[in-house]
């Protein structure tokens, strides 16, 4: 069975749009995979459409030599959207073989080591603060988090992220305010992070505390938002915390090493990295305790060497996930096959029409997400929904 054709679908995701690969063999089975354009990968469509020819005619079952070649096309440039196009073909090539087999993905990554995998409600409070005519209801005071702590307790979960917000103008009659400047909102290119902002942290971690009670875990969020000297005074400030991660993003391996050495938290890093190659500093100097891997960019098989490697330096990892249904489930196929797992981020809070977007949503339950034995990923877009909700 070969590839007959390979062709981009998208469509409106409110704040973003979604994007997706439709693969199809000349038999007629279709293989689909999720990618994403949002922040800094903005060319990923045209990478795809660029490289598709080299694809066409290629063997389905033969996704590591589809992989070299079009690796050998980008060779000189096999980072950002080069690479992140050549995981969008490869992990369309998975499901599509999946399917010719009528074996589920994980069966082609060795097979699963667990029959269900732990999730966090990610982005916790941060979309019904920023998008709250998407996601409500808005959060307007710290009265809200704990109450959205409370909701996070009852039904079911065991773990929530968060990001930092300023509750501060709450008092005066203003907004909840987000800080995350390492993506320009607010504009602060120094990236200083002052008394008042480590005051505001603690009131936001302290309501999830109050409303999520003692048995949730609660990670934390700082992104690229701090250089080392910000992220070491905000892990000081909340060394009394009982933090599952504190999550951090820096392309200094070596400043992130030395971060990790006077944490009193769990470092999670590397969710940007793109290609093998590039997280071996950080894996080499110990620089976190758990390795982010963005499936979606990196591509399924290669994210599982990602975590062969890490496996072998005694790293745990997780995905990268704040994309549509499809996204989830590649995902969650990675977790359930790589043996050093810590646990899976997705998003709760949703899109009014995201389900109508797919053949079937993510059975979670309890915290944990079900996969079924469907062959493939398990869903797949609805194209005529797709259609109904156009790309802006």
């Amino acid at each position: 069975m070969r590839v007959h054709s390979i062709e981009t679908r998208a469509c409106d995701a409110g704040w973003r749009n979604y994007h997706f690969v439709k693969l199809t063999t000349d038999d007629g089975v279709v293989g689909w995979s999720e990618y994403d354009e949002h922040q800094g990968a903005i060319g990923v469509t045209a990478v795809v459409e660029k490289l598709a020819p080299m694809v066409t005619g290629e063997r389905v079952h033969d996704i590591e030599r589809v992989h070299e070649r079009l690796h050998a096309r980008a060779r000189q440039s096999m980072s950002g959207v080069m690479a992140m196009g050549i995981g969008a073909i490869e992990n369309a090539l998975l499901d599509a073989k999946a399917k010719t087999l009528g074996v589920p993905c994980h069966d082609l990554l060795g097979g699963k080591v667990r029959d269900r995998v732990r999730v966090y409600w990610s982005h916790c409070g941060t979309w019904r603060i920023s998008r709250p005519n998407l996601y409500p209801p808005a959060i307007t005071d710290i009265g809200g988090v704990r109450a959205l702590g409370q909701e996070v307790r009852e039904r079911g979960f065991t773990a929530l992220k968060t990001n930092i917000f300023d509750f501060s103008a709450t008092k005066k009659g203003g907004r909840v305010r987000g800080w995350s400047p390492g993506f320009g909102a607010p504009y602060a290119p120094d990236r200083n992070v002052e008394r008042h902002l480590v005051r505001e942290l603690r009131r936001h971690l302290d309501a999830f505390r109050d409303g999520a009670g003692d048995d949730v875990d609660i990670l934390l969020d700082l992104n690229y938002n701090a250089n080392p000297e910000g992220y070491r005074r905000i892990l000081r400030a909340l060394a009394d915390f009982d933090l599952f991660w504190v999550e951090m993003d820096t392309e200094h391996p070596e400043a992130l090493a030395d971060v990790r050495a006077t944490s009193p938290h769990a470092v999670a890093s590397c969710e940007s990295l793109i290609t093998l190659p590039a997280f071996l500093p950080y894996f080499r100097l110990r620089a976190m305790d758990v390795a982010i891997v963005d499936v979606v960019w990196n591509g399924i098989w290669q994210s599982a060497k990602i975590a062969a490697c890490a496996a072998a330096h005694q790293v745990n990892v997780a995905p990268h996930n704040y994309y549509g249904h499809l996204a989830s489930m590649m995902a969650a196929h990675f977790c359930t096959a790589v043996p050093n797992l810590r646990i899976m981020e997705t998003d709760i809070d949703r899109l009014p029409w995201d389900a109508e977007l797919f053949t079937a949503v993510p059975d979670i339950r309890d915290g944990y997400l079900h996969l079924p034995a469907t062959p493939g990923w398990g869903i797949d877009p609805v194209e005529e929904a797709l259609a109904e909700h156009p790309p802006k």
